[in-house]
């Protein structure tokens, strides 16, 4: 008997390759410590260069606020007027003097106010940039996780589902011994049992990738060593299409960042039309004549800049203004559409995943298990083929696969649902 079934083995060098691939993939598996989801997010938000980016610019905005609406520097000047080209003649001649001045600048009423606006609408716009990266990393690294999750879990799956190939060579090889079976069967069920160990390793690269882009979104060195993700479930059901929409209108961060540009381009109209009005200059002025005979001299002055070309410049600065307001607001329902499509899109991604894990789980998997039992039962006694047999198991381990790809793919969405509508676990990103 083990004379005859180890004459149908696969060729040796095979068979070693095969074993050594699952020794060696055994512990890069099975002994990884777990990592936490919660604990990957966390670290993101401390190391992501993105958010970090994101972060300084954030700040680099909230300090242009004050900036734009202070006022212009005041501007000091200091000279000297002799008569005369061969002498000096201060103290001597009545119009020989040291001159000094001081002048300041002041806006006309209302432009360093809407300057300070317009200022304070583009921090906040960046600020709500800052909260959409944080999103989308947050989405991101869930996202990898979810499919890092996955990889394991289909190597798991591989592994469990080679002893039930196994079954079937034995199987095979009983049949075989006793003249009942052909040689054909026994190598048939050998090569679908290695066959999954070729999944497992191709499975065992996409790790490695995984773990290297889910390292880099959370600001980790490629390398550094990432544990197996927890065990997964389906997660409790979203809101309502409906009330996702209204909270994405309210919260999303592309639809915020754009109605701070909508506010922007609307204090920016009413910046150029105050370009109409003048600004006005102060100026004190001080003449020192010396020498106790000439009185000393002061003086104070008023500059103001006439509008005279308004026709070509501050007209047509309005024009443009106004021109920017309509784009802007054109982006913001453009922005609206955008997420109100992807929220259907995604919505309907999340309800059929839910469906079809129910599926799978309830109807499919224990079903194809049942099928694949009974047939092996008819091969053991001779009333089924063995490729009925293997096609069994083949299905099992398909509607397996799919159902732990819909659980992952589940969670995904799940995960977009935030960074679009701009929450995490419930409540509004900060």
């Amino acid at each position: 008997m083990n004379q005859t079934k180890a004459r149908w083995l696969l060729p040796a060098p095979l068979f070693v390759l095969a074993v050594s691939s699952v020794v060696l993939l055994f512990p890069f598996v099975s002994h990884a410590d777990e990592v936490r989801l919660q604990d990957l997010i966390s670290e993101a938000l401390q190391k992501s260069p993105e958010i970090l980016a994101s972060e300084a610019r954030s700040r680099a905005a909230g300090y242009r606020v004050p900036q734009a609406g202070s006022l212009p520097d005041p501007m000091l000047m200091f000279g000297y007027q002799n008569e005369g080209w061969d002498r000096y003649t201060y103290g001597k001649e009545p119009d020989a003097q040291w001159m000094f001045s001081a002048s300041q600048m002041f806006p006309f009423p209302g432009k360093r106010s809407l300057k300070e606006e317009m200022a304070r609408q583009d921090a906040e716009g960046t600020a709500v940039f800052h909260e959409s990266v944080k999103l989308k990393t947050i989405a991101r690294v869930r996202e990898l996780y979810f499919d890092l999750f996955l990889a394991y879990k289909t190597i798991d799956l591989l592994r469990d589902r080679t002893s039930l190939f196994s079954r079937i060579e034995d199987a095979a090889l009983a049949r075989y011994s006793s003249g009942t079976g052909m040689q054909q069967e026994v190598l048939m069920a050998q090569t679908e049992k290695y066959m999954l160990i070729e999944k497992e390793e191709m499975q065992k690269q996409k790790i490695q990738s995984l773990e290297a882009m889910l390292n880099s979104t959370v600001g980790r060195d490629v390398n550094a060593p990432l544990g197996r993700p927890e065990e997964q479930t389906l997660s409790l059901q979203v809101k309502g299409l409906n009330e996702l929409l209204d909270k994405a209108y309210d919260h999303s961060p592309d639809i915020r960042i754009r109605q701070r540009m909508v506010a922007a381009a609307e204090a920016k109209v009413k910046m150029a039309e105050k370009e109409y009005y003048p600004d006005f200059t102060i100026a004190g002025n001080y003449f020192t004549r010396g020498g106790g005979q000439f009185m000393d001299m002061w003086s104070l002055t008023t500059t103001v800049n006439v509008p005279l070309y308004y026709r070509t410049k501050q007209r047509q600065a309005v024009l443009e203004a106004e021109a920017m307001l309509a784009g802007a607001k054109r982006e913001l329902e453009a922005a609206r559409l955008m997420i109100a499509s992807s929220i259907r899109d995604t919505y309907s991604m999340y309800a059929t995943s839910e469906r079809l894990s129910d599926l799978y789980k309830n109807g499919l998997m224990p079903k194809a298990y049942q099928d694949f039992e009974s047939a092996l039962a008819g091969y053991t006694t001779g009333r089924t083929e063995a490729l009925t047999v293997i096609n069994r198991l083949k299905a099992l381990i398909d509607f397996e696969t799919l159902y732990w790809g819909q659980v992952a793919e589940h969670e995904k969405a799940s995960a977009r649902f935030e960074a679009m509508t701009g929450t995490v676990e419930g409540g509004t990103a900060q």
